[in-house]
């Protein structure tokens, strides 16, 4: 029997589910090691880490505290708020704490680099606050995760322009996200009056789309670098293919909560990948 949400019991657990824990340290890892990779010097990449990380949260937390009432109506059972572990408000103040502490370790990097990483945190907290319901809710990925590259090579030693390759295929990857995150809760969302494009879409299409995106991301990653693609890269693209036909599938019942994993973790193996090759990223 769920706690009486007037009456919260609050852990430490239940505010860690509540920040989204997954997509929180994909994202966060993925900029760490691009950072690495554009040749920051240890003490930026953590910086990087950090800020990334703040903003992740922020974006969690201010999701499960918008989201409350919408959720608690169809009883989200993964939700801390639903089960009475946390209070809405106390979310709401995590959120803009962590908004807040973003914003601060962003600009340490630097102007430029700084304001491209919010980029990101403002992208989610705009699709929380409402952009999930409309035809353009895949507009805050595309822009999020395209400026998340950008920001973290700037954030390098001279301040480097991210190569176009890696904004594009951040990009879609991002859409790629989009439309196999929401898989998962297409009736959930729809019961409670959500209409973003992959509602609208229906769930095939959208699971197609979103594959032909990961593995259209996946062979630019793979093609675009100046030079031959190395061996790291040829595994990278084999690699790709169960995610995107996992991806692919995402519009069948079974499969649906696989889809959102699969692409972040073919995300975190590109960059890895990315960094073993030696692929030039400023």
């Amino acid at each position: 029997m769920p706690a009486d949400p007037a009456r919260p019991r609050v852990t430490g657990r239940a505010l860690v589910l509540a920040t989204h824990p997954g997509p929180a340290a994909a994202v966060t890892v993925v900029a760490t090691l691009l950072a690495v990779a554009a040749g920051a010097p240890p003490g930026r990449v953590l910086l990087v880490g950090a800020a990334v990380l703040a903003g992740q949260a922020s974006i969690g937390w201010s999701n499960d505290w918008l989201d409350a009432d919408r959720d608690r109506a169809v009883a989200r059972a993964d939700k801390p708020v639903v089960q009475g572990e946390v209070a809405p408000s106390l979310l709401r103040s995590l959120a803009l704490g962590a908004a807040a502490t973003a914003v601060v370790l962003s600009l340490f990097l630097g102007l430029v680099p700084g304001l491209l990483l919010l980029v990101l945190v403002a992208s989610g907290w705009a699709y929380n606050a409402g952009l999930k319901r409309t035809t353009v809710s895949v507009v805050p990925y595309v822009t999020g995760f395209g400026a998340l590259p950008a920001g973290v090579v700037a954030a390098a030693p001279g301040g480097p322009t991210a190569p176009w390759w890696l904004v594009a295929a951040g990009g879609a990857l991002g859409a790629a996200a989009h439309l196999a995150n929401v898989a998962p809760d297409i009736e959930d969302d729809l019961a409670t009056g959500v209409r973003g494009l992959p509602h609208r879409l229906g769930a095939r299409v959208s699971a197609v789309l979103g594959a032909l995106l990961l593995g259209g991301a996946s062979l630019v990653l793979v093609l675009a670098p100046e030079g031959p693609p190395t061996t790291a890269a040829w595994v990278g693209l084999a690699l790709a293919v169960p995610a995107v036909a996992v991806a692919a599938l995402a519009g069948s019942a079974r499969f649906r909560r696989l889809a959102f994993p699969a692409v972040m973790l073919l995300t975190v193996l590109d960059v890895v990948l990315l960094l073993a090759g030696g692929a030039a990223v400023t």
